[in-house]
């Protein structure tokens, strides 16, 4: 978790979830259970909170599209949804709402490896 702490005293708000671990581990990798669920509720929040003018789901997970619709029609002329989405030979589509003109921010790997956090936590 100092990883977490580091970026808590940058000012960023980090929202942890339980790691789900099969009974083949450590040969399976564990997985995250509930963060698209998180991510979805937060985005719908935050509009209705009035938090923010632009919304970005940074994801291609299309158990998100009901929240990115929820908002873009809800808030009609008020609010922006966008999208952005890491780009590759092998992304998958990214997220869109049929009949709406939706931004996307696309990333590709130099992206990725501009902004990567190279620290080593364990030194920390």
């Amino acid at each position: 978790m100092k990883q977490c702490a580091r970026w808590e005293t940058g000012g960023v708000t980090v929202v942890t979830r339980m790691l789900r671990y099969p009974p083949t581990f450590p040969a399976q990798r564990p997985e995250e259970k509930g963060v698209d669920v998180a991510l979805a509720i937060d985005f719908i929040a935050r509009a209705l909170e009035n938090v923010y003018d632009v919304g970005v789901i940074f994801s291609t997970d299309t158990d998100l599209k009901p929240a990115l619709e929820f908002v873009h029609h809800r808030f009609t002329g008020t609010k922006t949804v966008e999208v952005a989405a890491w780009r590759s030979e092998t992304s998958r589509p990214r997220l869109s709402i049929e009949g709406a003109k939706i931004w996307c921010h696309f990333f590709w790997p130099p992206d990725f490896n501009a902004l990567a956090d190279t620290t080593d936590y364990n030194r920390i």
